[in-house]
């Protein structure tokens, strides 16, 4: 039986998906020339419905007329162009727990993790809207009489948009909520393995474009694979491309774009540490664990891998995480009281299994799981090993629910495991004290763009900068000041006077 007869999955048809459905969206109508791929379910394996991918041809077609787009939408007022992404967010709202469902069906994140993904996007639809009307530049005091300076901000053009499975629409939101009051255009790639969000989450989109009479082009979306993303890392006409994946991938990306002096926004790999004080309120930091590291089948950029205990409540704490690690429901995503459900691919529970043997070959001690579970889908169990912080996996991101264990004695042994990684995302450390609180975020603390204290790793807030340093990327989306990336700054000096003062008391003839 296929997903479209299923009574429970009538919800794709609400969302305007077919059994074959078109993958790129290009001058404001659907088509697409490639191959055509299927959708799965992780659950099951099944296939839920057909897209047919963009070929390089559709892509050309489509970033032609997003450039020509990119005049019209640039000259459009700022608190205007704030107005379409609310209505955006408007019409997101009213397919919220549709869009929720799918992205629980198709990537296999469960329900209330799906349906808080879509929020994310409204949220940042309405931090948008807001950003619209602040878009300020400055006023610079002169040294020169009868002058002026200041900053102007101005649209880029067009932004290229390239995500990843384990966030198929909400790293889209963050990018593209802000790219659009900013007066950008956007171009997309969506993931390969879901496609059919990408398709729904345009639709919404193309909607509120069409009812506003404005160029379908202003959001181009396109289903494919590494020969979409190598057309727009490439391509001279995207000043910004926003980039969402492996280090490795993102490097080549980064090569690409900087080789025509394009401007990256890289979000990479993470490999996140939560560090458990002496003094730590030990029941929180376990619920903080379990989440952390369990959320999402540990497929979050976030998700914590490296557990760092004070030696005097390791075992006590250990003990306490077995436990709950015991009462974690296993199953269907879509179910009630489901907190993990599968990995993404059968690929990905293959890179489980071989992961746990390198674990063990380099002297890990699995505690818990370790092992996948037979069934249709890509089930694992969730696993705690215990392991040095030298280990060589240990440096390594290895996209699952595997938590490394390590004890410690001093807080600056515990700085320096947090700090010894490659990547440098995410970061917490549960405890009482101010003093190590307040050394934990100042330069002797811990390297990461986001330092939490007696909370997960994972499940940012939208109003702060998200991203992270050394082989996360330097990246920052969201909030904060993120949208300075999506524009292009101009220092303007005027002289509203008669005479020509020069800067610095030059005095040339």
């Amino acid at each position: 039986m296929g997903a479209f007869a299923k009574e429970e999955h009538q919800f794709l048809a609400e969302l305007g998906l077919a059994q074959r459905n078109p993958g790129a969206f290009v001058c404001g109508a659907w088509g697409g020339s490639g191959p055509a791929v299927t959708s799965t379910s992780p659950t099951n394996n099944q296939v839920i419905a057909e897209v047919v991918e963009a070929s390089v041809q559709d892509y050309e077609e489509g970033m032609r007329a997003c450039f020509d787009a990119a005049k019209t939408w640039m000259a459009f007022p700022a608190p205007k162009r704030g107005e379409i992404v609310r209505q955006i967010g408007d019409a997101l709202r009213a397919k919220l727990h549709h869009l929720g469902r799918l992205v629980s069906l198709e990537m296999g994140k469960i329900l209330p993790e799906g349906i808080g993904e879509v929020q994310e996007i409204i949220d940042m639809c309405d931090y948008a809207v807001g950003l619209s009307r602040q878009l300020n530049g400055s006023i610079i005091p002169s040294e020169r009489p009868n002058h002026m300076m200041m900053e102007v901000w101005n649209p880029l053009g067009v932004v290229g948009v390239i995500t990843a499975f384990n966030f198929p629409c909400a790293v889209l939101g963050w990018n593209a909520c802000i790219a659009l009051v900013c007066g950008n255009c956007v171009v997309w790639k969506g993931a390969p393995t879901t496609p059919l969000i990408t398709i729904a989450m345009t639709k919404i989109v193309a909607s509120v474009l069409e009812k506003n009479n404005l160029p379908g082009a202003i959001f181009t979306s396109f289903c494919g694979g590494t020969e979409i993303g190598q057309a727009i890392a490439v391509d001279t006409r995207i000043p910004l491309v926003s980039f969402t994946g492996s280090t490795r991938a993102g490097l080549m990306v980064q090569q690409q774009v900087n080789a025509r002096f394009g401007k990256c926004l890289l979000e990479l790999s993470g490999n996140n540490a939560i560090i458990v004080m002496d003094d730590a309120d030990i029941q929180l930091a376990v619920r903080s664990v379990l989440f952390a590291a369990v959320g999402t089948a540990g497929q979050r950029c976030t998700t914590c891998r490296r557990l760092i205990l004070h030696e005097s409540i390791y075992q006590t704490f250990l003990d306490q995480l077995v436990e709950v690690y015991k009462q974690v429901r296993i199953g269907d995503p879509l179910e009630k009281g489901t907190l993990l459900g599968p990995l993404h691919t059968p690929a990905s529970k293959e890179n489980f299994l071989k992961g746990v043997q390198t674990i063990k070959s380099q002297g890990g001690k699995i505690l818990f799981g370790g092992s996948a579970i037979e069934s249709e889908g890509n089930f694992v169990q969730p696993t705690i090993v215990e392991i040095t912080p030298s280990a060589a996996v240990v440096k390594e991101e290895l996209f699952g629910p595997v938590l490394y264990v390590m004890k410690f004695q001093s807080l600056k042994e515990a700085i320096e495991i947090n700090n010894s990684v490659p990547q440098g995302l995410s970061s917490s450390i549960f405890t009482k004290r101010p003093e190590i609180i307040f050394k934990w975020l100042g330069p002797h603390g811990s390297d990461c763009g986001i330092v939490n204290v007696n909370i997960p790793t994972n499940g940012a807030e939208i109003g702060g900068a998200f991203g992270g340093e050394k082989a996360t990327g330097g990246g920052r989306e969201a909030g904060s000041d993120s949208w300075k990336q999506y524009m292009r700054r101009a220092t303007c000096t005027i002289n509203y006077g008669s005479e020509l003062p020069l800067a610095q008391g030059i005095n040339f003839g």
